[in-house]
């Protein structure tokens, strides 16, 4: 998994990164087909803003936090795409449960 991370109006120190990077392995828990990761840090006025976007084998997903406190906002971002790629994950596993569920179904009826 590659984890990019970007910083506007805010330098990354090896802090956040560090932070971010143990965060993102979280995600990769979950799911084992995570390739890459961008994430950008902003500060907007006095909010500290967190948004990332995913590329997963056959998904893209994005989500974006905000907080008076930057470790925060992070928290509530890796928290949000984590609810994704469990939804992300799910929908692959009911789509073929689905399916196969149905030709049961029509087979019998035949």
């Amino acid at each position: 998994m590659q984890v990019n991370l970007s910083g506007h109006h805010l330098d990354i120190t090896d802090s956040l990164r560090s932070y971010v990077e143990s965060k993102c392995e979280k995600m990769e828990r979950h799911f084992d087909h995570v390739t890459k990761i961008e994430v950008v840090l902003e500060v907007v006025k006095q909010r500290q803003k967190a948004e990332a976007n995913i590329h997963l084998a056959g998904a893209d997903l994005h989500a974006e936090a905000e907080n008076d406190d930057m470790y925060v906002a992070i928290d509530a971002l890796v928290d949000k795409l984590d609810r994704q790629i469990i939804k992300h994950k799910e929908k692959l596993k009911d789509h073929h449960r689905g399916h196969r569920e149905n030709w049961e179904e029509s087979e019998s009826e035949g």
